[in-house]
């Protein structure tokens, strides 16, 4: 975007992306926005262009506040991009231990009400209906934990049953198993 120097400063570009983004919102051709920013003062923005029913997917560094991170539909960290699965940078510091994963309120209980919401009698859930059920509610990018996919960090958190049927994969939450139990 080109900012004209009839004001400076920081805030004069953010006010002239807000405009844009305002004129495209009202515009009726834009399916999702992609905000590459850090600041927390687009979060209303994101909040409005959600209100209107459009996707919002935020990029940004991980010194992003988590009310931005979290109002977004999607948000990816930009440290975590383009690196390959096995490339020398994603190295097993980065990935989050599974009891940090575990002691994660918010990411736990996010997985297990998609996986409620998504399962069938037995508790096992398609993933990638589990993966839908996150992206309605929350920004949930596994990426930011260190993991390529969805599938590789609910198996890292330990609490999750996972098999494949073919290219088909299923999780159940292992307290299905607890509760289904005779006892």
């Amino acid at each position: 975007m080109q900012q004209f120097a009839y004001s400076t400063g920081k805030n004069a570009a953010d006010m002239a992306m807000v405009i844009d983004a305002m004129d495209l919102l009202n515009g009726g051709s834009i399916d999702a926005f992609a905000l590459v920013s850090s600041d927390a003062d687009f979060t209303p923005l994101v909040m409005r262009i959600l209100a209107n029913g459009q996707k919002v997917y935020g990029f940004g560094e991980r010194k992003t506040p988590e009310p931005f991170v979290n109002a977004c539909s999607l948000f990816t960290y930009v440290e975590g991009l383009g690196q390959a699965p096995n490339s020398s940078n994603t190295s097993v510091e980065q990935r989050a231990d599974s009891r940090k994963l575990r002691g994660n309120t918010r990411l736990v209980l996010l997985i297990r009400n998609a996986v409620e919401a998504a399962s069938d009698d037995d508790g096992w859930a398609n993933l990638s209906a589990v993966g839908s059920q996150i992206g309605n509610q929350a920004s949930l990018d596994s990426r930011n934990y260190g993991y390529q996919k969805l599938s590789e960090l609910i198996d890292a958190i330990g609490l999750f049953d996972l098999k494949r049927d073919n290219q088909i994969v299923h999780v159940r939450d292992k307290r299905a198993i607890a509760r289904d139990a005779p006892g």
